[in-house]
């Protein structure tokens, strides 16, 4: 693993620790739970991934930085001032959490990619972008369900859309422009379509029944 990776991964962990963390507060969890909910968000989607590519085990038990470092910002999210200006500011909480979930999609989409390519499975771009999806939802959806929220995929605007878009474009420059460029443009796609879609309100068409069509 190259320096430039590990960095990537440190920052989307702790940006997916950064989202746990504030929705277990939102749902007036202890300082345990928050640090579940952040390590869950944080790791879940790598675990998952690693499962897929038979790398047991995951990384997450091998290498304790990527837990530690989500604990320590879950612990850093319940101090409480912290935990109060998040909280009481709804407009602020809001911000936050879309901010630290689209950075954090856009970081682990890349490095499921990423780790597509670094276990030779390059020629199989499906398998790369799924892969990507994987890494990049999977332990947001794991948070949803601990929460008993409703996961982001499925309601939030043009969410898991934006990580395949992103990993597709990851995949398909991956030899072209070369992995830091393709994992950059990765990220930074992911990012910019889901603070768009959330800005401009961008869904994909849902099922709605009105009252005579209701079972």
């Amino acid at each position: 693993m190259t320096v430039f990776v590990l960095l990537l991964e440190l920052v989307g962990t702790a940006a997916f620790a950064v989202s746990g963390a504030m929705l277990g507060m939102k749902k007036n969890m202890d300082v345990f739970g928050v640090c579940v909910m952040g390590v869950t968000t944080a790791c879940g989607g790598g675990v998952l991934r690693d499962l897929l590519l038979g790398a047991l085990p995951p990384v997450m038990f091998q290498k304790p930085v990527y837990a530690l470092t989500a604990i320590v910002v879950s612990v850093l999210i319940f101090l409480p001032w912290v935990r109060r200006g998040l909280i009481r500011r709804e407009h602020v909480y809001e911000t936050v959490m879309r901010f630290a979930d689209a950075a954090g999609l856009g970081v682990f989409t890349a490095v499921g990619v990423a780790a597509a390519f670094h276990q030779g499975y390059g020629d199989s771009t499906f398998f790369a972008v799924f892969l990507g999806v994987i890494t990049g939802v999977g332990g947001g959806v794991m948070r949803d369900m601990m929460a008993g929220s409703a996961p982001y995929i499925f309601v939030k605007h043009i969410y898991a859309c934006a990580s395949i878009a992103g990993a597709l474009l990851c995949a398909l420059l991956w030899r072209a422009a070369g992995e830091t460029a393709a994992m950059l443009i990765c990220c930074a796609s992911v990012l910019l379509i889901r603070l768009l879609a959330a800005h401009y309100h961008w869904s994909l068409p849902k099922a709605r029944l009105d009252e005579t069509e209701k079972l």
